[in-house]
């Protein structure tokens, strides 16, 4: 039988990252910065503190270091939260959920606070199985402890599953649970150095489901 004409063979589970992956938060910084080059700076500030500090700050005390890293007031931090609800999720990302909910458990791990994450994640209209932040793991991603947490909610083995992830920086932390990986790079970011490259690489979540329905069929 050809790959082709084997049958789907989805994973047990697909966890994803939320506010990269799924959701256009990126329009959100560069509005609350005033501009695309300064809620770029700011957001890539963000995500250096995030990915580094390892042990929980409060998100919201590090999207205020961020800000005053690249010259943005205080209000900068309050207008982001401000216009947290009117995140939209990425073209293809909602087809994409649909298509997978009858195949395989869904769940997020997402670097913020609870009270942001659950209200983000609500943003997308669907049942999750899990949803992991990094306040109830008591890390930062890419430290590998969200991801076997929610491993573990969904009672999948790591090679069963498969991550979304919406920056580079996630591959540290699956390379370590031994995750398969598909990096929705929709805004062309540069590979973090030292990550691993993922298994897909694409500008939108188009090749995504068909990627996950042969899932089981590669060889080991």
């Amino acid at each position: 039988m050809t790959a082709a004409a084997l049958p789907p063979a989805y994973p047990d589970a697909v966890l994803f990252d939320l506010l990269t992956a799924l959701l256009d938060s990126w329009r959100s910084w560069n509005r609350a910065a005033g501009s695309e080059p300064v809620g770029r700076a700011w957001r890539a500030a963000y995500l250096r503190l995030t990915y580094g500090c390892g042990r929980y700050v409060p998100y919201e005390q590090l999207v205020r270091d961020a800000a005053a890293q690249v010259g943005l007031p205080e209000s900068a931090a309050s207008a982001l939260e401000a216009d947290w609800l009117n995140l939209t999720p990425w073209p293809g990302a909602l087809d994409a959920l649909r298509a997978l909910a009858p195949h395989s458990k869904l769940a997020v791990v997402t670097n913020c606070s609870t009270r942001l994450g659950t209200q983000a994640a609500a943003l997308l209209p669907l049942r999750w199985d899990a949803i992991v932040t990094a306040e109830e793991a008591g890390v930062y991603k890419p430290d590998p402890l969200p991801y076997r947490l929610a491993l573990d909610k969904l009672g999948v083995a790591p090679q069963r599953a498969a991550f979304v992830a919406g920056s580079s920086y996630d591959m540290f932390g699956t390379a370590a649970v031994g995750l398969r990986t598909y990096w929705h790079n929709r805004v062309s970011l540069p590979l973090v150095d030292g990550a691993r490259a993922p298994e897909i690489e694409a500008p939108s979540l188009d090749a995504l489901v068909p990627w996950l329905a042969r899932f089981g069929h590669r060889q080991r």
